[in-house]
C-alpha cells in the first residue's frame, strides 16, 4: 500500500520516500513508492507530475492499493529518494477541479441542473449537465461561482461513513459507495465526494470562466476555464481581438461589425466574378467546340486547360 500524502495535505510540495518496487513499462519505468505526494489521474482530475530522485516523473496511475509512478529512468529498489511535486501543474489542477465544484454547484443551486460528466485536459475543462440552460443562465452562475471565489471560502476535507451523508445537503450522492468517503466541502457551498486535490479556500482559484456551450444529448455541455489557463486564454483571445482590429483599422468592439461587413463585400464580389466568368466562357464555348474531337460516334470531346480554374468556374463552363 502506497500512503497518499496528498489526501491530507494538497499543499505539500515534497516528501522522502522509499522504492519498493521498478519495473520497465511501456510508459517507462513503473516505480511504486512507500509513500507519495503525487496524485494519481483519476475522478476526472489529471495526474500530477514532477521528479524522484531527480528523475523525470511524467505519470501517476492508480493500481489496487498503490499509487505507481512512471519515470525516465529506472530507481534502485530499497533506496530513499525525494519526490518533488511540479507544483505549477499541480495548482494548474487544483483550480480547474475546484472551480468544477463550484460552477457545479451553481448551475444546481440556481437553475437545478446536475453535473454528471467532469473532464479535465490540458487546456480544456468540460461539465455535461441534464438540462438545457441559455447563455443568460450561464453567465448568472458564472458571476455566482466567481462570488464564492472573492469570499475566499475555506475549502475543507472530511471522512464519514456512508450511513451519515443523508444528513448533508449534497448536489448528488452516490448510493452505491459505502464504508468510509471522503467529502471535500466549500463553507456554505458545495459538498461532494471527491478523491481528488483542492486548494485550500476558494481565492485560490483565482477566476472561473465559461468559454462556450453546445447541445449535449439531453442537455449541454459547457466549455470553461479556471485560475491561471482562464487568465492565459483570455489574453490570447484579447490578442487576436486585436490583431482583428489593427487589420481592419477598427476599435476592439467593432471587430464583428467589420467582419459582417467583410464577408458581404466578399460575397457580393464572389457573385460578380461568378457572373463575369460566365460571360467569358460564353464567349469561349463557341471556340472550343469548333478544336473539339469527334469520336466515331459523333460526340464532342472537349479539352482545355487554364490557369487558376477551379472546379466550380469548370462547372460553369460546362453550363
Amino acid at each position: 500500500m502506497t500512503e497518499k500524502l496528498y489526501e491530507q495535505d494538497s499543499m505539500l510540495k515534497s516528501c522522502l520516500a522509499t522504492v519498493l518496487s521498478c519495473a520497465e513499462d511501456k510508459r517507462g519505468y513503473a516505480v511504486v513508492l512507500d509513500r507519495t505526494v503525487f496524485f494519481p489521474e483519476g475522478g476526472g482530475q489529471l495526474s500530477d507530475r514532477g521528479t524522484l530522485g531527480g528523475v523525470k516523473m511524467t505519470y501517476a496511475a492508480q493500481r489496487g492499493s498503490e499509487v505507481v509512478h512512471y519515470c525516465e529512468r529506472p530507481l534502485p529498489v530499497g533506496e530513499q529518494v525525494e519526490a518533488v511535486l511540479d507544483w505549477q501543474a499541480r495548482l494548474d489542477h487544483m483550480q480547474q477541479h475546484a472551480g468544477e465544484h463550484i460552477l457545479s454547484h451553481a448551475v444546481w443551486k440556481l437553475f437545478g441542473a446536475n453535473n454528471i460528466g467532469f473532464h479535465m485536459g490540458e487546456r480544456l475543462v468540460t461539465i455535461d449537465l441534464d438540462k438545457e440552460l441559455t447563455a443568460a443562465e450561464l453567465e448568472q452562475a458564472e458571476d455566482y461561482a466567481n462570488s464564492q471565489i472573492w469570499e475566499d471560502k475555506p475549502i475543507t476535507v472530511s471522512y464519514l461513513p456512508h450511513t451519515e451523508l443523508s444528513a448533508l445537503v449534497m448536489r448528488k450522492k452516490n448510493e452505491k459507495l459505502t464504508g468510509t468517503l471522503r467529502i471535500v466541502t466549500v463553507a456554505d457551498g458545495d459538498i461532494c465526494t471527491c478523491c481528488g486535490t483542492h486548494p485550500l479556500r476558494t481565492g485560490m482559484i483565482g477566476l472561473i470562466r465559461i468559454n462556450r456551450f453546445d447541445k449535449h444529448k439531453d442537455g449541454i455541455r459547457v466549455e470553461f476555464l479556471c485560475g491561471r489557463w482562464a487568465l492565459e486564454d483570455a489574453r490570447r483571445k484579447n490578442e487576436y481581438v486585436w490583431q482583428a482590429g489593427r487589420l481592419l483599422s477598427m476599435k476592439p468592439e467593432g471587430v464583428p461589425q467589420g467582419l459582417r461587413k467583410l464577408q458581404e463585400e466578399v460575397t457580393e464580389l464572389n457573385e460578380r466574378l461568378k457572373a463575369q466568368t460566365a460571360k467569358l466562357y460564353e464567349f469561349l464555348a463557341p471556340q472550343l467546340l469548333a478544336q473539339a474531337a469527334v469520336d466515331e460516334g459523333g460526340t464532342k470531346y472537349v479539352a482545355a486547360a487554364q490557369e487558376d480554374c477551379s472546379a466550380a468556374r469548370c462547372q460553369t463552363a460546362a453550363e
